[in-house]
């Protein structure tokens, strides 16, 4: 496949990901739909890396690492990303979950000593700023339910950028990626069974079309799909400009929230969302060497 149709790929399902969750959501609680999304993520990963020839077998220790990623990235962020979803649009879930961009910026310069620059800072004021704007009307009215979907999506993007820095971790000792990922989704399914566990939850499923549907989207679409087709875009042109498919993935999901969930926009709501794509944006740009002298 040429760039165009990867990075479209990659876009369009994983912008569509975040309302096929609202399909998950009702019947059957968070915590066993999300064990079941990686479970059988997992289990098509799994088939497509010995198929390939890809080895699945890894030292005790590195298991450990395996966990960590599957833990926050694949188990707790998808967790929270559900229960925020029970309270607020999955479009807005989507944008906020953007400043992830952010988050890893500032991980790699605390844990691996990458300069950070003025233009980034910068795009991150923009991104608190669009957030700011988009949730100042639910802010104003401290709604209980909306209040509790933002601290869900917020702690969504925390755990889902301490994955990403595990994943750079593995990635910079030589670990394969797709076989890390297999183990990453087994390990996060387990570990979200055993929160189920803990809390008690009634384990049931819902046999209807929209959540047996979703649920098979949701893994093998946006899970295996979406990550093969953005892992081979990342080979052909880049990390940078692969990059911007989070910019495009929060628009697509906005307009998706727009006609199927019926989002009503503001004039700040719709400022607040530009401002979050500038400030993407603004990160993602390739940086002039001037600038790179210049970082911090």
């Amino acid at each position: 496949m040429r760039p165009t149709a990867l990075f479209a790929t990659a876009t369009l399902i994983w912008g569509s990901t975040w309302l096929a969750i609202t399909f998950q959501l009702g019947v059957v609680a968070p915590e066993a739909s999300v064990a079941y999304r990686f479970a059988l993520a997992a289990l098509l990963l799994a088939t497509w890396c010995i198929a390939t020839g890809r080895s699945l077998r890894f030292p005790l220790r590195q298991h450990a690492w395996f966990a960590a990623q599957g833990i926050l990235l694949f188990g707790l962020n998808y967790l929270f990303v559900y229960q925020a979803e029970l309270s607020i649009a999955s479009g807005l879930v989507a944008l906020l979950f953007s400043l992830i961009v952010f988050l890893n910026l500032v991980g790699v310069r605390i844990f691996f000593a990458t300069p950070i620059n003025r233009r980034v800072l910068a795009g991150a004021l923009l991104g608190v700023a669009g957030v700011t704007l988009l949730f100042w009307r639910e802010l104003g009215n401290s709604q209980g339910d909306t209040l509790r979907g933002i601290a869900f999506a917020a702690g969504a993007t925390v755990f889902a950028a301490g994955g990403n820095l595990v994943a750079v971790r593995n990635q910079r000792r030589g670990v394969a990626l797709l076989p890390a990922v297999t183990w990453g989704m087994a390990y996060g399914a387990l570990a979200i069974a055993l929160v189920a566990a803990t809390e008690g939850v009634t384990w049931t499923f819902d046999t209807r079309l929209p959540y047996v549907a979703s649920l098979l989207y949701l893994a093998a679409f946006g899970s295996v799909i979406a990550f093969s087709a953005y892992l081979t875009l990342l080979g052909q042109i880049g990390a940078a400009r692969a990059g911007y498919v989070g910019v495009a993935v929060p628009v697509v999901a906005l307009i998706l929230s727009t006609v199927f969930e019926r989002y009503q926009w503001s004039v700040l709501s719709l400022c607040g969302a530009a401002l979050c794509v500038m400030g993407n944006v603004l990160v993602l740009m390739p940086q002039p060497a001037g600038e790179r002298a210049g970082a911090t």
